[in-house]
């Protein structure tokens, strides 16, 4: 049995910042419905800012700065991807719809053999 090292990355200290901006977005949508009297307007102000305030809370502790730091990596990586050109991307569109036409045809072919085969031969059911 080999032994694996799990590595739990968490701040004690950011617990109560997290449940916070739950709190805060949940009393944001709960504004929106005791607002109801009020204008569209000053309705939709309340869970904008309640979710603007959790994310702001939530980007100050470990966990919402690893979140940052993956997004920045992502985008990072997804600008070194080398992506296709229109030309391989059109051939392989036509590969892909080539194939699909080719399989269409082939189980077609094979089901109809087959209900030919079971009603036809077998038992003897014309339709």
């Amino acid at each position: 049995m080999t032994q694996q090292n799990i590595e739990i990355v968490a701040n004690k200290a950011d617990r109560p910042k997290l449940i916070a901006a739950v709190i805060l977005a949940v009393a944001g949508a709960i504004g929106f419905h005791l607002l109801s009297a009020q204008p569209m307007a000053l309705r939709l102000l309340s869970p904008l800012v309640g979710v603007l305030l959790a994310v702001g809370l939530v980007w100050s502790t470990d966990t919402g700065k690893r979140i940052v730091a993956f997004g920045e990596d992502s985008i990072a990586e997804a600008k070194r991807v080398v992506w296709p050109t229109r030309k391989e991307s059109t051939q392989m569109t036509g590969i892909v719809f080539g194939f699909v036409l080719i399989m269409a045809i082939y189980l077609f072919v094979v089901d109809k053999s087959l209900e030919w085969l079971v009603y036809d031969v077998l038992m003897g059911i014309k339709f």
